[in-house]
């Protein structure tokens, strides 16, 4: 399974340029990726713009993806744009684009180009629809800078998967004027409780990202203070974003409502082993399976139309390690009961395709290509979500559809079954963390329809 370009080791060394960047429109296969910091600004301006620029270039050289800088709106031309993965608007704010470059941007977005807006991005192109959708959210307004609580809602997206689940900093937290979270898949958000000046009623987005009218977007409100870009933490978070808009590395940015905790990081309540192993909880709200051959399973109640959502990743140093996720099995507290009467959703890097991630294991491989372009490798953190609708099951990687099969056989039924994750044995181990679920109406759907791609 291929390694994601941010492993790369051959990283050039970042450029900024004072004006136009200009030059032929190129690919860069081999050249790693390569990013646009944007900061021209039409009203207010920050004076981290220069820090922010130089963390950014630090960044690029750390993460592996090379940086230009400018402030002249002529960089947006469709042929210059051509050469950039992704575009940074650095706090801009106002009207700093013309319509010629707007379309030239729009046209970028479509052919899947990728934007990060940092804080007054949102401060921006207020007249322009376009841009409004893609980052997200217009600025409305700020209390004093203060501390505040981020609660993180997503750890497995790059920008968040080493954040604790919250998150104490001092920053300028904009309110915005409309909620995000219907749009986009929110990563992190504000308690509202935790200082003074939320106008947002307790559901306050502040870091988010989607996929948009063909290409990658991400936006963080943080980012005000100079001191934000000395702040090794932040600066994680800024390059998980970038590489995320980048398509360096990959994640499930779809909308996401209505779903409830079923593992949340603070105990495994309601969960049964089943068999020889364990799984062990951990401070930074993980459970790590050892041992086996068993399975921890959601004893207390079946589950029959849902969509289950969980964040794994394969965790010994071998990188190749065995785990799985079954469903539409009966109550048991014998592991083999899941593996003869239920499916699993199988995590392994190296057996054969119907076998290894993303199979239903033993029956189905997964689509082999579009799961190796949409996995994240070993030690990094990987999205499932696994629907089940009658006798269907579809199976998404990182927002990626790679798996869609149909049980057939009358001694198995996903009607009405338990789920659960599996510990392998003592050579395997694979973390597991955030499993909720959203329950669906109950249907029958055909085994030719489609939905969620």
């Amino acid at each position: 399974m291929r390694p994601t370009r941010r492993l790369r080791t051959a990283v050039a060394g970042a450029a900024l340029l004072l004006g136009c960047v200009s030059g032929p429109a190129a690919s860069h296969p081999d050249d790693g990726e390569r990013v646009l910091v944007f900061s021209k600004t039409a009203g207010f301006r920050h004076d981290s713009i220069p820090d922010g620029v130089a963390a950014v270039q630090q960044l690029g050289r750390t993460s592996g993806f090379k940086v230009d800088a400018t402030e002249d709106a002529g960089a947006f031309t469709a042929r210059n744009l051509r050469r950039y993965d992704a575009v940074v608007f650095l706090s801009t704010t106002g009207d700093v684009l013309d319509p010629a470059q707007q379309a030239a941007f729009e046209g970028y977005i479509r052919h899947g180009g990728g934007y990060v807006g940092i804080h007054a991005a949102a401060d921006t192109e207020y007249d322009w629809e376009f841009y409004g959708g893609l980052a997200g959210a217009y600025f409305q307004s700020h209390p004093a800078i203060q501390p505040a609580t981020v609660d993180v809602e997503d750890r497995a997206h790059p920008a968040t998967s080493d954040l604790p689940m919250t998150w104490e900093r001092t920053d300028e937290w904009y309110n915005y004027r409309s909620n995000p979270r219907e749009r986009a898949h929110v990563l992190a958000s504000l308690d509202e409780s935790s200082y003074s000046g939320g106008t947002m009623h307790g559901d306050h987005p502040i870091a988010w990202c989607q996929t948009y009218q063909g290409g990658r977007a991400f936006y963080t409100g943080g980012g005000h203070t100079k001191e934000s870009y000395a702040d090794p933490v932040f600066r994680r978070h800024l390059a998980g974003g970038i590489l995320y808009a980048t398509g360096g590395v990959q994640a499930d940015c779809r909308p996401e409502t209505g779903y409830r905790p079923l593992f949340d990081g603070s105990s495994t309540a309601g969960w049964s082993q089943a068999g020889p192993g364990s799984f062990t909880l951990d401070d930074d709200g993980t459970i790590t399976s050892s041992g086996g051959m068993g399975m921890l399973w959601y004893a207390d109640r079946a589950f029959g139309a849902y969509s289950l959502k969980l964040d794994w990743k394969m965790a010994s140093e071998s990188g190749d390690d065995n785990s799985g996720v079954f469903v539409g099995f009966p109550p048991s507290s014998d592991p083999w009961s899941a593996v003869n009467s239920g499916y699993e959703i199988q995590i392994d890097a190296t057996d054969v395709p119907e076998k290894t991630t993303g199979s239903v294991y033993g029956f189905r491989s997964a689509d082999v290509n579009k799961r190796d372009r949409a996995l994240n490798p070993p030690g990094e953190w990987n999205t499932y979500e696994i629907r089940v609708e009658g006798e269907r099951l579809r199976v998404w990687l990182n927002g990626v559809k790679i798996n869609d099969f149909t049980n057939t056989d009358p001694a198995r039924s996903l009607r009405d079954g338990h789920v659960g994750i599996q510990n392998h044995g003592a050579d395997d181990r694979v973390s597991f963390r955030d499993i909720r679920i959203k329950e669906l109406p109950a249907k029958s759907m055909p085994p030719t329809a489609s939905q969620g791609d």
